[in-house]
């Protein structure tokens, strides 16, 4: 778990490095981030980078799987997520004064081993992030999806599937589900103070 100071450097970090690839047209390098980082943005884990303006979705894009250090994942998924969503256009410049940067933390995703009819009971709606996988087909719905759109266990499976490109029920018919909590870190305006997001 981050504390809630590494969780603020988190999303510091994040815009900071969405900021100078949008002004500047490059990376920020690891080491620019400063000395300053805990030992926790060493550690593998994996990230998600969410932008919304005026309350909408803007870009969201990250690392499911604790692949790289925590700050090459926030520094890889802060520029994803404003410049390679291929569902919104690149953020612009101007824009980032109307954007709110949000940060989630993931643990490792666990699969549920459960019949279909027990998988409900093992997604715990607000805890819970999940994965379904199937073939060459994967989607992901975060921890803070299924509460912010009112949804059960059950629609949170279905959306999921979904997001995978896969039909609703494919994990009633042997799709492979997997769980994660997520710790959220999130500005309560835009370049505002950070807090935790508890659902």
């Amino acid at each position: 778990m981050l504390t809630e100071t590494e969780g603020r450097a988190a999303v510091k970090l994040a815009r900071k490095t969405i900021e100078t690839f949008l002004s500047e047209k490059r990376l920020t390098e690891p080491q620019e981030s400063g000395s300053d980082l805990s030992p926790v943005f060493g550690e593998n884990r994996g990230v998600f980078v969410t932008l919304t303006e005026d309350g909408l979705l803007r870009g969201c894009i990250g690392h499911p799987y604790p692949d790289s250090t925590l700050e090459e994942a926030i520094l890889d998924s802060a520029i994803s997520a404003a410049t390679r969503d291929p569902r919104f256009p690149p953020v612009g410049k101007e824009e980032l004064d109307s954007i709110v940067v949000e940060v989630t933390v993931l643990t490792q995703p666990e699969k549920i081993n459960a019949s279909p009819k027990d998988l409900p009971d093992k997604v715990i709606i607000g805890k819970h992030g999940l994965i379904v996988k199937q073939g060459y087909y994967q989607g992901l719905l975060l921890p803070q999806v299924a509460p912010e759109n009112n949804m059960d266990a059950i629609d949170f499976l279905s959306h999921t599937c979904m997001k995978a490109g896969l039909s609703p029920d494919a994990w009633v018919n042997g799709a492979e589900v997997y769980r994660f909590e997520g710790q959220i870190f999130k500005e309560t305006e835009p370049g505002g103070e950070v807090i935790e997001e508890k659902f």
